[in-house]
This record gives structure tokens, sequence and C-alpha cells, in this order.
């Protein structure tokens, strides 16, 4: 099967639709992305492994690899996107539309756009040896739970020892980021007449002194914790909404809180965890309320590549830039933990990210193929 040109890949891509969602009414399966993908990279001589993700059969990882060998060079990036309001959008969400020197629609900056230009890369590169292994790796769920990245162990990356992972970045490699943590506080206590408070608990007081121990935390952690490579230099925790109660004249007997948590590199999440949940054991004791306190999804960690690293200098070398910080989560933590040094970048804007037309800007096309195959060029032959 010949391979489709750069935008004939583009745009059947884009016209696969892939959205991952927490709500289920709005969740779909990645598997037709991962198997056009595998289509092409087996045309091109890759050994392609279709890696389910566990309890979700309709999602699944690719990792496809040329060559073998201890090190290498992984490149990877998630095939799902956000979910989208096409009534919103002046083009076609699920198409390649071409206009004012962009390419337009769902995932093409963020991040499905990402894999053409990989393959077109290392086309040119195909006929000579590889000294050490080239790895493509296409993940599943990132946008919502990270259940993709979280399936991967050492062994599937092949002892690999090098990652970029193409997030929008604007073509400026990125080698720290913050975690993220989303979390919910359930108080049940007892309703009664608001006449007499001894009829009742009330949850809403409850959760006036846990939200007072969330923010002493914070300001704790605040006060113990910088880094000025963030624009915000301390960690982040955000009351982001609250219900509870029904009626003025009864004593709440239940209220819910749900917060997100963003620790810097450095900051362990579950430990933050347990101090949180050390708190809320104290709150639930003095108020005689049961407080069920659990993560909305699993979290994910800082990642913090060291500015030594290989692929942290060779990304900056080959871009101008010195590797950066942002403020939103990748798929990065989880390939550290595996042992590869990682380097967020890719050729999207974070600003088009998650927004109505959605698009990469042509003229990022040349560059970040250009450095993809130095790239493969520098750590793989």
């Amino acid at each position: 099967m010949p391979l489709p040109s750069l935008k004939a890949q583009f745009a059947a891509l884009l016209q696969t639709p892939s959205i991952s969602c927490t709500q289920p009414e709005h969740d779909q399966s990645n598997l037709p992305v991962i198997h056009l993908l595998a289509d092409w990279l087996g045309t091109l001589g890759f050994d392609c492994r279709i890696q389910t993700v566990a309890e979700t059969p309709a999602k699944a990882n690719l990792i496809a690899s040329l060559g073998s060998g201890p090190g290498g060079l992984v490149l990877a990036g998630h095939t799902d996107t956000v979910p989208c309001n096409p009534e919103r959008w002046q083009h076609d969400p699920f198409a390649l539309t071409e206009a004012d020197d962009r390419w337009y629609g769902l995932g093409s900056c963020d991040m499905k756009g990402f894999f053409p230009l990989i393959i077109e890369a290392l086309q040119p590169l195909l006929g000579q040896p590889l000294r050490q292994p080239l790895i493509i790796l296409a993940t599943a769920d990132e946008e919502s739970a990270m259940g993709g990245a979280q399936a991967l162990v050492a062994d599937d990356l092949l002892g690999a020892r090098h990652a970029v992972i193409g997030e929008p970045t604007g073509l400026q490699p990125i080698r720290v980021h913050k975690g993220i943590l989303m979390e919910r506080v359930d108080i049940l206590g007892q309703a009664g007449h608001s006449s007499d408070p001894s009829l009742g608990r009330n949850a809403i007081e409850a959760m006036h002194q846990v939200i007072g121990e969330l923010l002493n935390l914070r300001s704790a952690w605040q006060q113990q914790w910088r880094d000025p490579l963030f624009s915000v230099p301390t960690p982040t925790l955000n009351l982001g909404c609250i219900h509870g109660g029904d009626n003025p004249n009864r004593i709440c007997g239940r209220c819910a809180l749900e917060f997100d948590l963003r620790p810097l590199p450095g900051m362990d999440p579950e430990a933050l965890r347990s101090t949180i949940a050390q708190r809320l054991a104290e709150v639930a004791a003095q108020h005689q309320v049961q407080i069920d306190y659990q993560p909305l999804f699993p979290g994910v960690p800082p990642m913090d590549t060291p500015a030594t690293a290989a692929i942290v200098q060779a990304c900056e070398q080959l871009t101008g830039h010195s590797a950066g910080s942002v403020a939103f989560a990748t798929e990065g933590p989880y390939l550290n933990q595996l042992g590869l040094q990682t380097v967020i970048l890719g050729p999207g804007d974070i600003a088009q990210a998650h927004q109505p037309d959605e698009y990469l800007a042509l003229d990022r096309i040349e560059p970040t193929v250009r450095i993809l195959r130095e790239l493969i060029g520098r750590f793989c032959l």
C-alpha cells in the first residue's frame, strides 16, 4: 500500500474522531487512529505492536519500532482529542481545511498532526542502518485519565533513553512542568430544623473548616516551595466548585467541594494527599461528620528533566531556545519514570489547543520536520 502524502495523512487523522472524555456519552475509541498509524508505519518497515489499555478494550497504544539495541529515541504523542462544539467552529472540526496559511481541524495542533511530521522527517533516513532504535509511541486517553501512558512499562520502549513528546510548545523545548491533582471532598452530616442546631450536624460548617485547612496548607506549601522557572513560581490550589444544602431553614446534611492542586517538581503528590487526608480526619472528628476524600482522577505528577540531559541540550541547540517550563501537564513524567530523559517540543501553540478552529500554522511544518530529522540522526544513526 503506497504511503499517503503528508497532507493526506493529516487529513485522514482529522477525519477519524477519537475524543476522550470523562463523561461516557462523549468518550470514543482511538483504535481507528491507531490502525491508521500502524498501517503507515508498517509500510515503512516498523514493527508495530498494539497494546490494549487494561479495562478499556476500545482504547490502545501503538508502539512502533525500527531497529534494535540499547538506547534510542522515542517520538511520542497522544491520539485522542478533547470534545468540541462544532457549532462554534467556522470550519469542520473533523476535516482538514486549508485557509490563511493554516491547517484547521480538531487535533491539528493538539496533537494528531505531530505524527505525519514524524513520518515526513524519517522517510529520507530509511535507507541508512540504525545504530540505535527509533520508537514511535502513540498513546490513548491523554486528555482524560492518562490511561495510555500509565499502561506503559519499561520493556514496552525497548530500553530507549531519550524521548520527545510533540505537545504544542511553539517549537520551544520544555523540560519541567507542574503536576495536577483534581480532588473531591464529600461531607455527610445530619439534616434537621434550623431552629435547634442540636438536631443536626451542619455539613456546610464542617466544609467551612475544611476550606480553611486547605487554604492553610496552600499557604504553607507556597512558603516552602518555589521555582523561578515558572511564571507562577509556587504551587497552586484552586477551590473550583462547591455544592451543599437545599433551604435556608434546614441544617445542611450534605456538602461537596472539588478543587485542583498543581505541585512543583520535587513535591510528591501522594504525600500531599496524605497530609490533606490527615487534616480532614481531624475536621470530621471535631464536627462529628463523615468526610470522604477521593481523587477525581489519578493525577499527573510534576515533570523535571535535568538541564544536562543529552536530549535537552540537543533540542536547545536545534531550536535556539533554552529549555523552559509550562503550566499544563503532559505524559512526560510517566516516560521519565520509565528511565527516559524527556523533552516536550511540538509545532503547535497551546493557545490554539482546546479552542474552536484549532489550527497548525503551515510555516511550522518545515522547521519541525528539520528538527525531528536532526534528532533521529543524532540519537539513532
